[in-house]
């Protein structure tokens, strides 16, 4: 199942990575790599880039237990390249879960 959507609102991104949204906009003021785009409205808007940089900050707070200055090196350090298609690959596949809980939240609601 591959979601073909291009771009994701600050909703459905908190919902998917499991993050509040008022996370998702500190992140956005501490780690230069993430810049969503605005919309004319001035929403946020999200690609799948977005978001595989969000679970990465994600990680590294959660499991690796860094200070978010310590993630924000980490994140501008040069990796390998295996290292690097694993890390997108699983901020991938946790985006691939998020999006799956969100869809059947959304199908009980319908049976509800």
């Amino acid at each position: 199942m591959k979601n073909d959507k291009l771009y994701y609102s600050i909703s459905e991104v908190a919902q998917i990575t499991g993050l509040e949204q008022y996370v998702l906009r500190y992140w956005e003021k501490e780690f230069s790599v993430l810049k969503p785009k605005k919309s004319r409205g001035g929403n946020r808007i999200y690609t799948q880039k977005d978001i595989d940089i969000i679970n990465r900050i994600k990680y590294l707070r959660t499991v690796e237990k860094l200070t978010i200055e310590g993630a924000r090196k980490k994140l501008t350090m040069r990796r390998a390249k295996e290292e690097k298609v694993t890390i997108v690959n699983n901020a991938r596949a946790k985006t691939l879960i998020g999006q799956i809980r969100k869809d059947i939240k959304e199908i009980l609601k319908i049976f509800s």
